[in-house]
C-alpha cells in the first residue's frame, strides 16, 4: 500500500530523536512540494498539448493522455499530505483516509498498465501491420481503456477496506493500514507486487524482446521517437517503483516468519524504515513523465515554443503511420519478389516504399 513519504506513523516509530523527526519532516516536505510543482503544471501541460493543439492523435498518444491524467491527479493530492506532515495529524476523517490512498493505489495500477498497453501497441504494429488499423480503431481502443480502468478501481479495493484512522505512541491521529491477519498482509502486498508489477513487466520485457528479434530479421531497422519515449517510460517506472515492490516482499515475508523471532523483527524493521523512502521515490515516478517528454521534444521548443510537445505528439503518430506502411511496403515487395523473376521491381518498390517513408516520417 502507497504510504506517504516519512508520515507522522512512519516518523514517530523509526526515529524517536526530535531531531531525527525534524530531519524527516524537512525531507518529506522538500519531495512533495517538488513533486507538486512539477507534476501539476507538467502533466495538465501535457493534458492541454494533446486536447487543444495536437491535431493529429495515435494510440500511443492516447495512452499518454491517459496517464498524464492519472498521475496529474494523484499530484494534486500531495496538498493533502502536505497537510497532513506540517499538523503530524491526520485531520481530514476517515473516508477521506480510506479515499486518498485508494486513489494512489488506483495511480499506481493505472500507470504499470497504461504502460504495457503501449508495449503490446508497439508488438501489435510489428507482428500484424496490415490488422494494426483494424484491431486499433477508436471504438476498440476506447473500450479496451474503459476496460482497463474499471479493472484499476477494483485492483485497488484493498485501500478501501485496510486504511483505518488510528492513534499513535504520542496519541496524535494518523491513517495507516490496519492487517489483523497474516493472510491479509500477503495477499494484499502481493497482489500489489504480482499483478502491478511483476506480471506487466514480464509482458512489457517480453514485447520488446520479440520486437527486437523480429525487426532484426527485416531491412526495417529505423528507431523512431515514439520507440525511444516508451523505453524511457518503461525504465523510469522501473526505477522508481522496483524498490517500493521489494519492500511489499520484506513484508510479506516477515509476516510469514515464525512469532518472535529474529528473523521477523529484522524484516519487520527494514520495511519500516524503508517503506517512507520508498513510498517517496513512487511519488517522485508519478511527476518524472513530463520531464522525459519535455527532452524528447526539446528540439521543437525553438520553432514552435509551447506547442512543442503537442508537436512531439504529432512526430509519435506519423512514426507510428510511417512504420506501418515502410513495413507494409517491405511485405508486398518480398511477394512480388516471389512471383516475379525480374529483380528490377524490387528495387522499384523499395524506391516507391523509401519515397512514401520519407514524406510519413519527421
Amino acid at each position: 500500500m502507497l504510504a506517504v513519504p516519512m508520515s507522522p506513523e512512519n516518523a514517530t516509530s523509526t526515529a524517536s530523536p526530535e531531531t531525527s523527526r525534524d530531519i524527516s519532516f524537512i525531507i518529506s516536505t522538500f519531495i512533495l512540494v517538488v513533486v507538486f510543482l512539477l507534476g501539476v503544471p507538467g502533466n495538465l501541460f501535457i493534458i492541454w498539448s494533446i486536447l487543444a493543439r495536437a491535431r493529429k492523435r495515435s494510440v500511443t498518444t492516447l495512452l499518454i493522455l491517459n496517464l498524464a491524467c492519472a498521475d496529474g491527479a494523484i499530484m494534486c493530492l500531495t496538498v493533502f499530505f502536505l497537510i497532513y506532515l506540517a499538523k503530524q495529524c491526520w485531520v481530514f476523517g476517515r473516508v477521506m483516509c480510506k479515499l486518498l490512498f485508494y486513489l494512489c493505489n488506483t495511480n499506481m495500477y493505472a500507470s504499470i498498465m497504461l504502460i504495457t498497453l503501449m508495449s503490446l501497441h508497439r508488438l501489435v504494429a510489428v507482428l500484424w501491420p496490415h490488422r494494426v488499423n483494424a484491431l486499433t480503431r477508436r471504438r476498440n481502443v476506447l473500450a479496451v481503456l474503459a476496460g482497463l480502468w474499471l479493472l484499476v478501481f477494483t485492483l485497488a479495493l484493498p485501500a478501501l477496506i485496510f486504511r483505518e484512522e488510528r492513534l499513535n505512541e504520542k496519541q496524535n491521529l494518523v491513517c495507516v493500514h490496519n492487517h489483523n491477519v497474516t493472510s491479509y498482509v500477503v495477499l494484499q502486498f502481493m497482489t500489489e507486487t504480482s499483478v502491478g508489477f511483476l506480471l506487466p513487466y514480464g509482458i512489457i520485457l517480453s514485447s520488446y524482446m520479440y520486437i527486437l528479434r523480429r525487426l532484426r530479421r527485416t531491412r526495417f531497422k529505423r528507431r523512431v521517437r515514439s520507440e525511444k519515449l516508451i523505453l524511457a517510460i518503461v525504465v523510469t517506472f522501473a526505477v522508481f517503483w522496483l524498490p517500493y515492490h521489494v519492500i511489499n516482499i520484506v513484508q510479506v515475508v516477515a509476516a510469514c516468519a515464525q512469532e518472535n523471532s529474529k528473523l521477523k523483527k529484522m524484516l519487520e524493521k527494514i520495511g519500516q524504515s524503508s517503506r517512507p523512502v520508498t513510498s517517496a521515490l513512487a511519488f517522485i515516478g508519478s511527476s518524472a513523465n513530463p520531464v522525459l517528454y519535455t527532452f524528447a521534444g526539446r528540439s521543437y521548443i525553438r520553432a514552435d515554443g509551447f506547442a512543442f510537445m503537442a508537436r512531439l505528439f504529432e512526430g509519435i503518430a506519423l512514426d507510428s503511420n510511417g512504420r506501418k506502411a515502410e513495413q507494409v511496403g517491405r511485405e508486398k515487395a518480398a511477394l512480388k519478389l516471389k512471383t516475379s523473376p525480374d529483380s528490377s521491381t524490387e528495387v522499384k518498390t523499395e524506391r516507391a516504399v523509401d519515397g512514401q517513408s520519407r514524406d510519413i516520417l519527421p
